[in-house]
């Protein structure tokens, strides 16, 4: 189809499909975007390559999908063509935000399932999500030709825990485009087109932007009602800042200018913002001095799990700033501010929306800025009632931990999660989320051979080696998704590690009472092997308050001072060996421990 040639106003709300693909990661959400972009022909053999939805290294290599894009295609169906809106969202918990904001510009979603695998946790996710925005939902069974594929089992656990009949399910391979046409016709007949006025005042949605370096920022919005025009003045309700329409058109696949875009209409918007904080997930448009009601459920990115990045090599610093600013110009959701560190110098104390996000973010530090990071361990954000106060303070570092004897009470964040794991593996998961101090709310079988645990657990305990440990335990089989279930209290203390009499910041982390002196006692075993022998001895300490809890020394290097003293009197031997220990003692008071990024990585694997 000749793009030049659309007229976007001849496509009314009736004749526009906005929709979402919705799966668990690897199940075969890009591919399946990828066939429908190819089959439409919206993709050229030119422009055509494998996972063309995920733009990023990080999303190629890991099968995730991080940003929010959209692509519009344009469809014949019965003599008339549609224009199908795709809003590929991101699929992970770490940004259900974002994907709740994509999805409200959606009217339908395709539930993508394994043939193999079978429904996982994030599939449930997933599916209530789009359940609770009121969209059509279209299930479909992928990868049916591959020979481990189980057809019949997984049509049974759609019905069980969806209800989804049989006859409503349809089967497809991306990979060989079996199914591709009864998708897209699915589509067009299943789900409702989008409900706007023309003849209304504008009234859009912000979903998703990014930053272009010659751009500036571009915004991905769907229109809801009104018109918007190039050399437009827009006013953004959230920020409450006034720009105008310098470019906007449809992502065909790439962004192609348009003159307007219409009502149920998606597309992208470029104004000059210099900042995606101006552009704020699940803001509201509209045109300049006729101002509308604002879309409901919008609030700001709140990060969750917080860690220090600091680099290797401090003379990379200035290198490491400026990766961290660009980064960010892309990610508004981070939050960073300048730390020191007595063990590890200048670095960033930065905020995520949770440990995929801070996981994906210092691979793209790696990957996209050639740089090495050490993180300190995740912490996350906790509440805290002083005596003598009503107000509950945020501290989400342990060096902000007050004084224990000012605290009344520590509330920490608790999580609902979703796992779903073979039977053979039941028991070993069970003792697993017990030993994070879960409690569990349900237990029930998805069927003869899997099992669904609900549990409910501190995110402290998640936060660090869970999902390694979870992994293991189950050969890799288990599938695990949480949310958010707000604060409770709990009986947590802040634990310091000392050398050689000197508490290192970087190594400081808030534990559960009980579990502290376990805890502190394998801390300090892997410190004794992560740090190097010394001219002099290091005494390894972990504290709380001013109990220790446990100790370690590494033993020093020694010279043979003795070695040129052969026979005669045993106080000569004696007196070069008091020597000895006297610089030994001067060398420690004003030597510093040096502490190996493998010492900070080792607090990573806590127990």
């Amino acid at each position: 189809m000749d793009i030049k040639k659309i007229n976007l106003k001849e496509f009314t709300p009736d004749r526009v499909r906005n929709f979402s693909i919705i799966a668990h990661i690897d199940h075969g959400k890009s591919t399946l975007s990828d066939r429908l972009l190819e089959y439409t022909g919206t993709l050229s053999d030119r422009t055509k390559k494998d996972q063309f939805m995920d733009k990023l290294q990080v999303e190629r290599e890991r099968g995730i999908t991080v940003k929010a894009q959209t692509a519009s295609m344009f469809y014949e169906h019965n003599g008339t063509t549609y224009l199908l809106n795709l809003i590929d969202t991101p699929g992970h918990v770490d940004f259900t935000y974002e994907v709740s904001r994509s999805l409200y510009a959606c009217q339908g979603a395709l539930l993508l399932v394994d043939a193999a695998q079978g429904v996982q946790a994030q599939t449930m996710a997933n599916f209530y999500l789009a359940f609770d925005q009121d969209l059509t939902i279209v299930p479909i069974i992928n990868k049916i030709d591959l020979p481990t594929a189980d057809t019949p089992r997984v049509t049974r656990e759609l019905d069980t825990l969806f209800d989804f009949k049989e006859n409503e399910i349809i089967l497809a391979s991306a990979k060989s485009g079996i199914g591709i046409p009864e998708i897209l016709t699915a589509i067009v007949d299943r789900m409702p087109g989008p409900v706007g006025s023309p003849d209304k005042p504008l009234k859009a949605l912000l979903f998703d932007s990014w930053f272009d370096s010659y751009r500036g920022v571009i915004c991905l919005i769907a229109i809801h009602d009104g018109v918007i025009k190039k050399g437009d003045m827009i006013t953004l309700a959230q920020a409450g800042i006034s720009y105008e329409v310098l470019e906007l058109g449809i992502m065909y696949p790439e962004p192609t200018p348009m003159q307007a875009l219409y009502p149920g209409q998606v597309g992208y918007l470029i104004t000059g913002m210099k900042s995606v904080k101006e552009a704020q997930v699940g803001d509201t448009i509209y045109h300049a001095k006729k101002p509308v009601e604002a879309f409901p459920g919008f609030r700001e990115a709140k990060p969750m799990v917080f860690a220090g990045l600091y680099p290797v090599d401090s003379e990379d610093f200035e290198a490491f700033q400026e990766a961290i600013e660009k980064l960010t110009l892309n990610d508004a959701s981070v939050t960073f501010e300048k730390k020191s560190s007595a063990a590890l110098g200048l670095g960033f104390r930065c905020g995520f929306l949770g440990l995929l996000h801070m996981d994906v973010f210092n691979q793209r530090l790696e990957q996209e800025y050639g740089l090495t990071v050490i993180p300190t361990a995740p912490s996350v954000l906790y509440k805290i009632k002083l005596q003598h106060s009503d107000e509950k303070i945020d501290v989400e570092s342990p060096s902000d931990f007050p004084d224990a004897s000012t605290i009344e009470t520590i509330y920490e964040p608790i999580i609902n999660a979703t796992i779903i794991v073979p039977t053979d593996y039941l028991g070993n998961l069970i003792k697993l989320c017990e030993e994070k101090r879960g409690i569990q709310k349900d237990m029930s079988y998805l069927d003869e051979g899997r099992v669904i645990l609900k549990y409910q657990l501190p995110l402290n305990e998640v936060a660090t080696d869970f999902y390694d440990q979870l992994k293991s335990l189950s050969s890799g089989y288990a599938s695990f998704d949480y949310e958010e279930a707000g604060y409770e209290p709990s009986n947590l203390v802040k634990m310091d590690i000392l050398l050689n009499g000197k508490a290192v910041d970087a190594l400081s982390v808030i534990v559960h009472k009980d579990k502290a002196y376990t805890i502190g006692r394998g801390l300090a075993e892997r410190l004794k092997k992560a740090i190097p022998r010394q001219l002099y001895e290091v005494i390894i300490q972990a504290t709380i308050g001013a109990k220790i809890i446990a100790r370690e020394r590494v033993a020093p290097l020694r010279k043979d001072v003795t070695a040129k003293c052969y026979g005669g009197d045993i106080t000569r031997k004696r007196k070069l060996l008091e020597k000895q220990k006297q610089g030994k003692k001067k060398m420690k008071q004003v030597g510093s421990v040096e502490v190996p990024q493998e010492a900070f990585l080792s607090i990573l694997k806590k127990s």
